[in-house]
């Protein structure tokens, strides 16, 4: 059986004990319904893990005892910003879970003009907070032990003028260049990836000034959440750890 693994939001010290955070503990107490004596592995997003034992379970709270943490690293070479126009309901959460299995390490939840998301600015930071959790539980399965920062949502136009170095890309229908095109090496991506109706012909234009490339994928027309993460994996297949 796989011994299952916890994300600790604080640092952890080695042969320290420690009651998990509540969330963690319910999943453990109630949902895995782990007891005194079982294994669990422990990481905090210093990219090491922690070999643990619980000590005491209840329903409301686990205390596990940890030994010395070993450094494990699992972050591909490619450093990877995606900037996602959100899509409805369970897509932008589907895409979130997915784009941090395949390694991305920053993600912009974006609002374009033809982004189908209306939400007034409290219940998008609830979003946010949610989606975080998602990533956490991404990396739990994944084995990643470094989890990604979901930040606040950005306007697209304040997203493509912020200063970030390494490669700027924006997926287009039609586009003249493609993945395998771009001159390598390539050790960081800024990602775009417009709303599920498109971005619009004048913020395509506003990303070109911004030092954005327009790529083309392939022949075929990709909904939002599949365009995400074929580009992600074609990215990593080429300047990544993929393949």
């Amino acid at each position: 059986m796989r011994v299952p693994r916890i994300y600790h939001p604080e640092t952890v010290a080695n042969n320290s004990e420690f009651r998990l955070s509540e969330e963690a503990a319910n999943h453990v107490g109630r949902v895995l319904r782990m007891t005194s004596g079982q294994a669990l592995e422990i990481f905090d997003g210093s990219n090491q893990v922690f070999s643990a034992t619980i000590v005491h379970a209840d329903k409301k709270s686990v205390t596990v005892q940890v030994t010395e943490g070993v450094t494990d690293d699992r972050e591909s070479p490619l450093f990877l910003h995606l900037g996602q126009v959100m899509s409805r309901g369970e897509k932008m959460e589907f895409t979130i879970q997915k784009s941090i299995e395949l390694g991305v390490n920053l993600i912009t939840p974006l609002l374009s003009e033809r982004c189908g998301v209306k939400l007034d600015t409290e219940r998008l930071e609830k979003k946010r907070l949610q989606w975080q959790k998602i990533a956490i539980a991404a990396c739990e399965q994944s084995g990643r032990n470094i989890v990604p920062e979901i930040r606040p949502v950005m306007s697209l136009h304040d997203w493509c003028t912020e200063p970030e170095p390494g490669l700027k890309l924006n997926l287009h229908p039609r586009a003249s260049q493609s993945i395998n095109t771009l001159p390598l090496p390539v050790s960081r991506i800024r990602m775009l990836i417009g709303p599920e109706g498109g971005l619009t012909a004048e913020e395509i234009a506003m990303g070109s000034e911004q030092g954005f490339t327009d790529i083309l994928l392939g022949p075929r027309v990709l909904r939002t959440e599949t365009a995400a993460l074929t580009v992600l994996t074609a990215l990593q297949v080429r300047f990544g750890d993929l393949g």
